[in-house]
């Protein structure tokens, strides 16, 4: 009867834990809305309340992509810079704007990756 039950429950957790995970890679919906939202906050500015404030890497990335161009924010996808998922499909223009990526990353995180 133990055996039974561990094994119901062990079927239960798997089960159930499958409906929580999400993928590596973000789904295109999430890439749009995130792309949306972090247009939106550049177009606020820093001035927003809401806006969340960049890190030392958003700028440093920013600084990259607007020295070397798209090509910079493709290597990083790539992997050559970052495996971060909460990058990944972050618009090459918005990328040279460190508040667009700390928002893009913000609404990534926000969404699970």
């Amino acid at each position: 009867m133990l055996r039974r039950s561990a094994s119901l429950i062990a079927a239960a957790f798997i089960l159930g834990v499958g409906g929580f995970a999400r993928a590596d890679v973000p789904q295109s919906e999430d890439i749009a809305t995130c792309n949306s939202e972090a247009k939106e906050a550049a177009r606020k500015g820093s001035a927003a309340p809401s806006t969340p404030s960049p890190n030392t890497t958003d700028e440093r990335r920013a600084a990259d992509v607007r020295r070397q161009g798209a090509s910079a924010m493709d290597r990083t996808r790539a992997g050559e810079g970052s495996s971060d998922p909460q990058i990944e499909g972050m618009d090459a223009q918005g990328a040279k704007n460190p508040i667009y990526q700390a928002a893009y990353r913000t609404c990534m995180r926000r969404n699970g990756y």
